[in-house]
């Protein structure tokens, strides 16, 4: 069988791997023989040199015609991506994930440093840890954050520490510092994290804990991934601090505000439940 080649979002070129493909389709919910049929459709209509982005769209195509709700979880990451131009939705996402955990969070926190104050994206804590957490939000795929973020990043948290140890206001919790990114992070910016104690949380990073991983346990998917929603009914929701499908399903009538008919909002409603309440496919 001849090798067949394809293109990364980063541009690089990596031989095509059939079986990315069924693990990524059955751990979204497709039946290993759904998830087979398609892989092998996409694989005889493959050609050399193809990017990743259009199998992507073939196969959400196909998956979508079998389960709306499916299709929902195979778009997942491309979802992050459309929370907006900003990153304040993916602060907001975010919060909802660590709230989801146990944590009681805030968004968008201003904190006294040492030195200088802070406006820090999340702040979470348990009765064991106080979360600072840093949230780098990119639109585009093939984008990375590099070294420099968790250099910046840990200056900020040694000075709010510092702060902490004088006033004594976090006695008997640890003080932890995350950064999340929806993309990924370089290999230097896992090292020095790692030396710093840093934690780090991407798309698919650390392993067994990160946010697909995470996504996939706590049932708390973006509302842009639905697949019944129009770009533009998306981008409304969100304006209107509509951010998870949880959102969606505690505030039902908030469709009928921006113009969803009855019957289109039930199809909505159906997905949005079917979308969280069917996690862990791996």
């Amino acid at each position: 069988m001849k090798i067949k080649h394809v293109i990364k979002a980063d541009g690089e070129r990596a031989i095509f791997d059939i079986n990315k493909i069924i693990r990524a389709l059955t751990r979204s919910g497709a039946s290993i023989d759904k998830a087979k049929e398609i892989a092998s459709t996409i694989n005889l209509e493959l050609e050399d040199d193809t990017s990743t982005k259009h199998i992507f769209k073939k196969a959400f195509r196909l998956l979508k015609k079998e389960s709306r709700s499916v299709a929902a979880r195979y778009n997942l990451k491309n979802a992050i991506m459309q929370l907006g131009d900003t990153g304040y939705p993916f602060e907001d996402y975010v919060g909802a994930l660590l709230t989801a955990e146990g944590y009681n969070t805030a968004v968008g926190i201003i904190e006294q440093g040492q030195c200088v104050t802070h406006e820090i994206d999340v702040i979470a804590t348990n009765n064991e840890e106080h979360i600072m957490c840093e949230c780098k939000f990119h639109n585009k795929q093939g984008r990375i954050c590099n070294i420099k973020i968790p250099l910046y990043i840990q200056s900020r948290f040694i000075d709010i520490g510092n702060a902490y140890k004088v006033s004594n206001k976090l006695i008997g919790l640890r003080h932890v510092g995350h950064i999340f990114t929806n993309t990924r992070f370089s290999s230097d910016a896992i090292q020095y994290a790692s030396c710093v104690g840093l934690q780090l949380v991407s798309w698919d990073y650390p392993a067994g804990n990160s946010i697909r991983e995470r996504i996939d346990r706590t049932g708390i998917h973006p509302v842009t991934c639905l697949v019944s929603l129009s770009n533009k009914e998306k981008s409304m929701l969100i304006k209107k601090g509509i951010i998870t499908c949880k959102d969606l399903i505690d505030q039902v009538p908030i469709l009928n505000n921006i113009g969803v008919s009855s019957n289109r909002a039930q199809k909505i409603l159906t997905e949005a439940q079917e979308v969280c309440k069917s996690n862990n496919h791996e």
